[in-house]
């Protein structure tokens, strides 16, 4: 073979090349090049925030004056309580639904060891289907740390995102149907400086969500670090409200035990009915961005935030 023909033959491999890159970069692979669009692709597996509930494990001789201080402070109902295996493998739990004006939870006290990773997931989301709801993570970037599994009343997997946030998919045989809630609660997210934007952008295109404010300077004393700045992200979808707080992770108690804000209209008068019923104020009322703040402990110790808006 002639010098000039290798040379054209070499010439032609290195455009198919660089035509084939071009090709992959418009391709589902390659949505890291464009997060927001790549989101508009893929399916939306959200039903709405009245289905998301926040996971709160208890001990079994605390389910019972929960259940009933986190009723008596919110208003709602607790469904009935049975004991299901709500994992994989085998284990025992204790499970009751509460459904309140200001968001839902799932309430597990255990009989047996708990199996891991199960009480490190923070939510529960319904998804509109499992299979395509778990692909549908993988492509967005979430690890699936429990792969699809029956439970008594449908299905479940436990993904986790850049940042170290564990979240549940769910979704049931028999649809559920629940009306809107009062409120929609934030879940309340705390990731570092350096996994901040990359948890964003995938949650993002996962929730087909949006970004409703970003302040790289809001006033850290709403977690209790007065004089200090923060960054401050609020994310809505369909899976309901988010907040993530990017901070450097040196945070007074009880910031970061809390998983979800739950929205009041009177955020004095919600906490005096707390206190009556032995919830603990931990952190008195504090302005914020939009509003007022408090943290509590509820029998059981579930850590919460509790915030009315003003703005």
């Amino acid at each position: 073979m002639s010098t000039v023909t290798m040379y054209r033959l070499l010439r032609a491999a290195v455009v198919s090349i660089a035509v084939l890159g071009v090709a992959l970069a418009g391709s589902p692979a390659s949505a890291e090049a464009d997060p927001h669009e790549a989101g508009k692709s893929m399916p939306v597996v959200s039903v709405g925030p009245q289905y998301d509930t926040t996971h709160v494990y208890v001990a079994s001789q605390d389910i019972d004056a929960f259940v009933d201080s986190f009723v008596a402070t919110f208003g709602g109902k607790a469904s009935q309580r049975a004991v299901f295996k709500v994992t994989p493998t085998p284990s025992k739990t204790a499970s009751q639904y509460i459904q309140t004006p200001v968001g839902m939870l799932s309430v597990f006290a255990f009989q047996t060891p708990i199996p891991y990773p199960f009480g490190s997931e923070r939510t529960g989301y319904l998804v509109t289907d499992m299979d395509e709801a778990v692909r549908t993570a993988r492509a967005a970037g979430a690890d699936v740390v429990v792969d699809t599994f029956d439970d008594p009343i449908g299905k479940d997997a436990i993904i986790q995102w850049p940042g170290g946030l564990y979240m549940q998919l769910y979704w049931h045989t028999k649809a559920p149907s629940y009306g809107p809630l009062e409120t929609v609660p934030d879940n309340r997210v705390y990731v570092s400086a350096h996994s901040a934007d990359d948890f964003i952008r995938r949650f993002l295109r996962f929730s087909h969500g949006k970004v409703v404010s970003d302040n790289r300077h809001a006033d850290g004393s709403e977690l209790g670090r007065p004089g200090e700045t923060i960054r401050r992200v609020r994310i809505t979808s369909g899976f309901g409200n988010m907040l993530v707080f990017v901070t450097d992770g040196k945070l007074p108690y009880p910031f970061g035990h809390e998983m979800t804000g739950y929205h009041v209209a009177d955020l004095d008068a919600t906490l005096a009915k707390a206190q009556d019923v032995g919830v603990k104020l931990l952190s008195p009322a504090n302005p914020t961005a939009e509003g007022r703040t408090a943290m509590v402990e509820f029998p059981g110790g579930y850590v919460a935030e509790i915030h009315e808006l003003t703005k």
